[in-house]
């Protein structure tokens, strides 16, 4: 018999977990022909979020939990589940049910013709989310997908039912700096698409603001793309090569026309102009620094603090 593995990052989601398991126990009932476990991460929720995983876990022998020892984010709930994962299919949920959990059934099934590897899901529209934010979106799906190797649909979510062969693999890159929508379409492997409407959350509210997904984005674009830093090498070059231009400019017009050298509002204009640019390219230097410099130190990317064996063996 099959094994699926769900892998639940949950960060504050006490009130949205009861709807959750229900929702997600009503599948695996439906689903009989299959082995489930139901792995959730405590991502150091500040809510009562673990006290709901420990008599989950008491209740039902399917119900694993890995407890963080503080927030460590998204990325790395993930990746703990992904490791802790024993099922030969792994799927990746939010608890939150905009993950519809009805789909690992025709997941599951698509996935059975042995000619995908993965089946993942992808939103084809944004309803409910503020408009700012949808185009932003957007705009980082095209960007990242020109300048990145990364193959990153508009729209991707990352609920999927993937093969144990590509888990193995997305676990193989133990990288600190994680970007999991990248990761899955660097690793290759054949992917199915099912689409869905875009669902809100059943109970609690969001974590992830504006500030926080820009961030993100940023990471994102950073941990695939060196094309930032061959935009600053080329802003540079144009920029001297505009200066060169201007001397050989005023020169001439000294020369021929005896123009005084003067006009300081515009030469501290030009000064401060260039000073922006040369601090927006430094940055971009800084952040490929930054993120090298939390790589080198080889700190682990998650720590444990609980799971169900504490509950069951106490």
């Amino acid at each position: 018999m099959d094994k699926i593995s769900i892998v639940v990052p949950c960060y504050n989601e006490e009130e949205a977990l009861p709807f959750f398991y229900k929702e997600i126990t009503e599948i695996a009932k439906k689903m009989d022909y299959v082995e489930f476990e139901f792995i959730f991460i405590n991502d150091g929720s500040k809510d009562k979020t673990l006290n709901c995983l420990r008599e989950l876990a008491i209740n039902d022998e399917r119900v694993r939990y890995i407890s963080f020892s503080r927030n460590f984010g998204k990325e790395a709930a993930m990746y703990a589940g992904l490791k802790a994962a024993t099922g030969n299919y792994v799927a990746v949920m939010d608890a939150d049910l905009q993950d519809p959990p009805k789909l690992l059934i025709e997941m599951y099934d698509i996935l059975q013709k042995k000619e995908y590897d993965c089946v993942a899901t992808r939103r084809v529209n944004r309803k409910g989310e503020p408009p700012i934010r949808s185009f932003f979106a957007k705009m980082f799906y095209k960007i990242i997908n020109r300048i990145s190797k990364a193959n990153i649909v508009d729209g991707a979510r990352d609920f999927r039912l993937m093969t144990k062969q590509m888990t193995d693999s997305i676990i193989s890159l133990g990288e600190y700096n994680r970007f999991s929508k990248g990761i899955f379409g660097w690793v290759g492997f054949e992917t199915k698409w099912l689409e869905y409407e875009n669902v809100e959350r059943v109970a609690g509210k969001t974590t992830w603001s504006f500030w926080k997904l820009f961030l993100y984005s940023i990471d994102g674009i950073i941990a695939f793309s060196t094309t930032p830093l061959v935009i600053s090498t080329l802003m540079g070059c144009l920029f001297c090569f505009l200066a060169i231009i201007m001397v050989l400019v005023i020169i001439f017009k000294t020369i021929m026309y005896g123009d005084p050298v003067s006009g300081w509002p515009s030469t501290a204009c030009i000064i401060l102009f260039v000073g922006g640019i040369q601090l927006f390219c430094t940055g971009i230097i800084g952040q490929y620094i930054a993120k090298t410099y939390l790589e080198v130190k080889g700190r682990p990317i998650y720590i444990v603090k609980e799971t169900e064996k504490n509950v069951k063996n106490d």
